[in-house]
């Protein structure tokens, strides 16, 4: 071999082993990399989990703190600086989510005045209000405007973990029968929807929430498909029978007792009526009358849990209380004197003689009043300079709040919310600051933009979100100070949130 052919052999073994020698360089120094990202999750997920793990005494656990429910003791309710700093995400490809099987490892229950998952674990439902199935829409109001996928997705990327879901016991009837009227929505922007009949629709919804770590609550708001139904008084009309009423609960838990993405059912909304209408006014006592509302409220609940005895069932209040429930307890008087009034379902006074008995099923009991501010009905309690202690004295504690301070059971207060102009607003920060001193479970009114005593959290294009309106409400919504937190124990809420299993 000559010495030239050397030169070049000995060249290019060089180039060769220089360049291994780089890969070689390379590939150790992304094992390393790889090894330091991982040891950075671990260490992540060491940190949360030592962060929220279960109180370690009997003391601790009776006395969690606000911290653990994402709410900062350090800083008052009323005051504008924010309490969490969750930053809301919107860039998002909206479109319909992949829906898995339902579950059936989400049921809540109750322990004293709190809501626990199956481990034991405090859950808070900060939710809102969606209504339509009650209005004649035969869907969600709105649809005529937006797009579904992208409403439930920006209801749970806001940090919703709830939608209370509003319903006609008359339409629940009709799918009980195989008739499905006709759901009003614009096809155009929903044309997946297009040839679902309305419980197809529902059922479409129930997917898509649960995709996006979402629970639903079910809510008989009326007995007939009206938009002003929730007027009526009771519970049944001339129309729709008690027993009508009842079967429609029982219809809908038994169909859905293997998902549960639908966590409670609110039996009834609001009953209510006034002192002069005699049989047509719910009262609240020991009899078996039909417009007894703690009598009826029983049966209705056995209704539901007879048929699915996991999910929880709420229980509002009436509009009058008597003053002397011994001279009175048969509502017999006539005189507006002798009774207590508050909102329809928001007078609970009855629980402390006549407490609502599920028997066995009494972990499952929650109470739910609505609460709303003056520019909704001009009630005593706001005459004149009204404050949080006012209104504490004169309409919350003993209507309501007492059942959750003597440990009765759990509140969620199933509406509150309004316009932000004064002096509405004046009261609306006093109920946050309710809401979030004592830890109360809510679901806000409402969604809608066509509510026309409260408005809505969108505006009349049912897509724009009215940010002010939102950042109030977001004081309230359960988060650890840097992501909402969903009621799902795998799946987190929207893009912003974790699940519950991530968070215990």
């Amino acid at each position: 071999m000559n010495k030239k052919l050397k030169i070049i052999i000995f060249i290019q073994a060089f180039v060769v082993v220089f360049l291994l020698g780089i890969l070689l360089g390379m590939n150790i120094q992304k094992k390393r990399m790889d090894k330091n990202a991982s040891d950075s999750i671990e260490t992540t997920e060491l940190n949360l989990n030592e962060d929220n793990s279960e109180p370690s005494t009997e003391s601790e656990e009776k006395n969690a703190s606000s911290h653990d429910l994402g709410i900062d003791e350090d800083t008052p309710a009323t005051t504008s600086q924010p309490t969490n700093h969750v930053v809301v995400e919107r860039d998002v490809d909206y479109g319909a989510m992949d829906v898995s099987e339902p579950t059936t490892d989400d049921w809540l229950f109750v322990e004293g005045n709190k809501i626990v998952d199956k481990d034991g674990n405090e859950v808070w439902l900060t939710g809102i209000n969606w209504f339509g199935y009650n209005t004649g829409t035969n869907t969600f109001d709105g649809l005529w405007a937006g797009d579904m996928n992208t409403s439930i997705q920006e209801i749970a990327n806001h940090g919703f973990n709830v939608i209370r879901v509003p319903f006609s016991a008359e339409l629940i009837l009709q799918w009980s029968r195989g008739e499905y009227p006709q759901a009003n929505f614009n096809q155009a922007t929903n044309s997946y929807l297009v040839g679902m009949d309305s419980l197809q629709i529902f059922e479409y919804f129930l997917g898509q929430a649960r995709a996006n770590g979402l629970k639903v609550i079910i809510d008989i708001h009326s007995a007939e498909t009206n938009a002003s139904g929730h007027m009526i008084n009771l519970w049944y009309t001339e129309k729709i029978s008690r027993d009508d009423y009842l079967f429609a609960l029982s219809w809908m838990a038994d169909r859905y007792k293997n998902d549960d993405t639908i966590i409670a059912y609110d039996l009834k909304n609001e009953p209510h009526g006034k002192h002069y209408e005699g049989d047509a006014a719910a009262i609240w006592n020991d009899s078996k009358k039909d417009n007894n509302w703690k009598y009826v409220a029983e049966l209705a609940a056995n209704a539901v849990l007879s048929k699915n005895p996991n999910v929880l069932v709420m229980v509002e209040g009436i509009e009058i209380y008597p003053k002397d429930i011994k001279a009175n307890g048969d509502y017999a008087s006539q005189n507006e004197d002798d009774y207590y009034y508050n909102w329809w379902g928001g007078n609970l006074r009855g629980v402390a003689d006549y407490p609502v008995d599920l028997g066995k099923y009494q972990n499952k009991l929650l109470y739910s009043p609505h609460d709303y501010g003056p520019t909704v009905y001009a009630q005593p309690w706001f005459e004149g300079d009204f404050s949080y202690d006012s209104l504490m004295e004169n309409c919350w504690y003993d209507n309501w709040l007492y059942i959750h301070e003597e440990n009765i059971a759990p509140l969620l207060i199933g509406e509150w919310g309004g316009f932000m102009k004064e002096p509405n607003l004046e009261w609306m920060t006093y109920m946050r600051q309710l809401i979030g001193e004592y830890k109360l479970h809510h679901t806000f009114w409402c969604f809608n933009a066509n509510s026309g005593d409260t408005g809505g959290m969108v505006l009349d294009d049912f897509t724009t979100w009215d940010e002010e309106k939102y950042a109030f409400v977001k004081e309230v919504l359960w988060n650890d100070g840097e992501h909402f937190i969903g009621l799902d124990h795998e799946i987190p809420l929207g893009i912003n949130g974790i699940s519950l299993g991530d968070y215990y």
